[in-house]
């Protein structure tokens, strides 16, 4: 199994942030096998979707209607609604699984893979990518 992290930063706000072109790059040329992302944080997920057509803002607001940026949660450090984005997780996994056919990602043909961070308070997320070749 190939693996290596990268960081990604994020901000100060929430956000869709497209990796498909990063995970291309770890598949070697021509190999068959499975792509993994994993994000080791508890406030950050994967989401394979559509961007750039506003699904990404979409996904945002559904998010945020599920899980409102106030003070009901029970954790609750941080800035306001913090709790919440330790919830997200369990609705958007930290983890996805692309199958890989001929060093191109088997995905649909306007699906992206993206890192879905709700958490203002930390700007820097890193994302571990691992290939296991078929």
């Amino acid at each position: 199994m190939q693996t290596q992290t990268r960081d990604f930063r994020t901000g100060d706000r929430e956000v869709v942030l497209d990796l498909t072109s990063d995970c291309q790059e770890m598949i070697p040329d021509g190999a068959d096998g499975l792509l993994n992302l994993f994000v080791p944080h508890a406030t950050a997920g994967i989401a394979i979707i559509e961007t750039g057509a506003g699904s990404d803002d979409d996904l945002l607001a559904a998010l945020g209607d599920l899980l409102p940026a106030d003070n009901r949660w029970k954790h609750h450090h941080g800035s306001a609604g913090h709790g919440r984005t330790h919830v997200m997780p369990a609705l958007l996994a930290p983890h996805a699984t692309i199958p890989v056919v001929d060093g191109r990602m088997a995905l649909g043909t306007w699906q992206s893979v993206c890192l879905v961070d709700l958490n203002v308070d930390n700007p820097v997320r890193t994302v571990r990518f691992s290939f296991l070749a078929g």
